[in-house]
C-alpha cells in the first residue's frame, strides 16, 4: 500500500475513544493554545486589517462560519484562511522540532471550518485534528525538513496543506480513498516560501492561512467526487521528490498509530522563532543567577544549529538591526538582548525594538554554528549562550527549551499564557469561560460556539 494511502486510511478511521487519553488531553491543550493566538492577533497583529479587508473584497465574508475575535460570519473558506492566518500572526503558536514547523495553525483552522460546514460533533473535530497533526508532521519528517528549508520552503505551509486536507476530510467522514484524493488535490496547492525573511513580509502568516483554506478546499472537492492525483506524497512528481533532494518516504508511516507526533509538539512560552527559545531560556537563567546588567556586557555568543542560523542568525547585518516585528521574531540578537535587558520576552517586547539599551546590546551578539547544538538537532532545538562580562565568561546550555514535550507547560501555565493573550481582549471572566469551553471541545455539539464566545462586545 502506498504511503499516501496508509496516511489517508489512518485519517479516515481515527476515533477519539480509541486514542490514548494522553493524546486526547494534549490535543485539547493545543487547541487552547492556538485559540489564544487567534483572539489576540485579531486586534494586535499589524497584518490583520489588510488580510481581513482583502478577504471581504473577495466575498469571503458571506457565510455563517466563525472567525475568532470577530463578530460577523464568514464563508468556510474565509474562516479557514483568516483563522489560520491569525493563528500564525504572532509567531506564538505550537512547534514540532523535528519537522521544523507549526502544525496547529493550518490543521485546527481547517478542522474547525469543516466542523461548522458539516455540523460535526466536537469529538469528531478533535479526532480529525489529531489526524491532521500526524499527517503534517510525518510528511515533514519524510522530506526531511532540514533539506526542505535549504531549498527555501516554509514547511508549516507546504506540509500543513496536507494535514489540513486530512483533518477536513476526517471531519467530513470521507473514506480513505477519498482522503487520498484530497491529498492529491492538496499537492497542487502546497506552497510556502522563506523569502519573507528578506523584508519582514507578512506572507509567512498568510501562506499558513492559505494552507488551511487549501486543505479545506481539497477535502471539499474530494467530497464532491473530484479526482486528485494518485501517490501524492511518494510519486515521481509527488511532494517528497519535488520538494526535497533525498526524501525518506517510509519515515512518514513509521510507528503510525502507536507513536503520535502530536505528543512531540511543543507550545511556545515566547512569541518568537522557536530556534531562539533555548537562547532566551539560557539568557534569563544567566541574568537571574549572576545579576547581569546590560552595561556590563562585553559580548554574547549564541550557539545554535545550522537550521537555527538560517532563521535567527543570518545574515548578521540584518539580525542585529531589526526594523519591524517579523525582523525581531527572527533575530537571535534581539530576543536575547530583550531577555537580558528586561528579564522577559513577551509580545509587548516588540514595542521596544528601538529601545536604546537593547539597541546597544544588538551588535554585541554573535550567532554561530555550534557542533554540540547541531548534534542535538532535529530532536531538540537546543542552544548555548556565552556571555562575556566583568572580565569573566558565563555559559549556559539549554538542550530542551521550556514548552517542549519533555519540558511541557502545565495546564496552569497554558491557562496563564491564554489569559495573557485573551484577557485584554475579552476581559478575564469571558476569557476564562472561553478557555473552559475549548478544553471541553470533545463534548460539544456545536464547535462554532467557540468562535462566537470570542466575539468582542460593543
Amino acid at each position: 500500500m502506498s504511503i499516501t494511502q496508509i496516511l489517508s486510511d489512518f485519517s479516515a478511521n481515527i476515533r477519539l475513544d480509541a486514542l490514548p487519553p494522553s493524546v486526547v488531553d494534549r490535543a485539547r491543550f493545543l487547541v487552547l493554545d492556538l485559540v489564544g493566538n487567534m483572539v489576540r492577533a485579531r486586534v494586535d497583529a499589524e497584518s490583520t486589517p489588510a488580510v481581513f479587508a482583502a478577504a471581504k473584497a473577495l466575498g469571503l465574508d458571506r457565510g455563517d462560519c466563525g472567525v475568532f475575535g470577530e463578530t460577523s460570519g464568514w464563508s468556510p473558506a474565509g474562516a479557514a484562511l483568516l483563522n489560520g492566518t491569525l493563528a500564525h500572526s504572532l509567531d506564538f503558536d505550537d512547534t514540532h522540532a523535528a519537522g521544523s514547523l507549526h502544525p496547529g495553525a493550518p490543521v485546527i483552522s481547517a478542522a474547525l471550518a469543516a466542523g461548522e460546514m458539516a455540523g460535526a460533533r466536537g469529538a469528531d473535530v478533535l479526532a480529525a485534528i489529531v489526524a491532521g497533526y500526524e499527517v503534517t508532521c510525518r510528511v515533514a519528517l519524510a522530506l526531511p525538513a532540514g533539506a526542505h528549508y535549504q531549498r527555501g520552503f516554509h514547511p508549516t505551509a507546504t506540509c500543513g496543506a496536507f494535514g489540513a486536507a486530512a483533518a477536513a476530510g476526517r471531519v467530513f467522514g470521507l473514506s480513505g480513498d477519498e482522503i487520498a484524493s484530497a491529498l492529491g488535490i492538496a499537492l497542487s496547492q502546497s506552497a510556502g516560501s522563506l523569502q519573507f525573511l528578506a523584508n519582514g513580509a507578512w506572507t509567512k502568516r498568510f501562506q499558513v492561512g492559505w494552507a488551511a483554506m487549501a486543505g479545506l478546499a481539497a477535502a471539499t472537492l474530494a467530497r464532491e467526487g473530484f479526482k486528485g492525483a494518485a501517490f501524492a506524497l511518494e510519486g515521481k512528481a509527488g511532494f517528497l521528490a519535488a520538494y526535497a533532494p533525498s526524501p525518506v518516504p517510509a519515515r512518514a508511516v513509521e510507528d503510525l498509530g502507536s507513536v503520535f507526533e502530536l505528543m512531540k509538539t511543543a507550545v511556545k512560552p515566547y512569541p518568537s522563532c522557536r530556534y531562539g527559545h533555548a537562547g532566551i531560556d539560557a539568557m534569563l537563567a544567566l541574568r537571574a543567577e549572576h545579576g547581569l546588567k546590560p552595561e556590563e556586557i562585553e559580548g554574547i555568543t549564541y550557539g545554535t544549529s545550522r537550521s537555527g542560523m538560517i532563521l535567527v542568525g543570518e545574515p548578521r547585518e540584518k539580525r542585529i538591526d531589526p526594523r519591524n516585528v517579523v525582523d525581531g521574531q527572527f533575530s537571535g540578537a534581539f530576543v536575547l538582548s530583550a531577555a537580558l535587558a528586561t528579564g522577559a520576552m513577551g509580545w509587548d517586547s516588540y514595542g521596544r525594538l528601538f529601545d536604546p539599551v537593547i539597541r546597544g546590546l544588538l551588535p554585541k551578539v554573535v550567532c554561530e554554528d555550534d557542533p554540540e547544538i547541531e548534534a542535538e538537532f532535529p530532536a531538540n532545538m537546543s542552544g548555548k549562550v556565552t556571555v562575556r562580562a566583568r572580565g569573566q565568561v558565563f555559559t549556559k546550555t539549554v538542550v530542551v527549551p521550556k514548552g517542549e514535550p519533555d519540558n511541557f507547560l502545565t495546564e496552569a501555565e497554558l491557562r496563564a499564557k491564554f489569559a495573557g493573550l485573551v484577557d485584554s481582549v475579552l476581559g478575564a471572566k469571558r476569557s476564562a469561560a472561553l478557555a473552559d469551553a475549548v478544553l471541553a471541545i470533545d463534548g460539544s455539539d456545536d464547535v462554532g460556539a467557540l468562535a462566537r464566545m470570542s466575539a468582542p462586545r460593543g
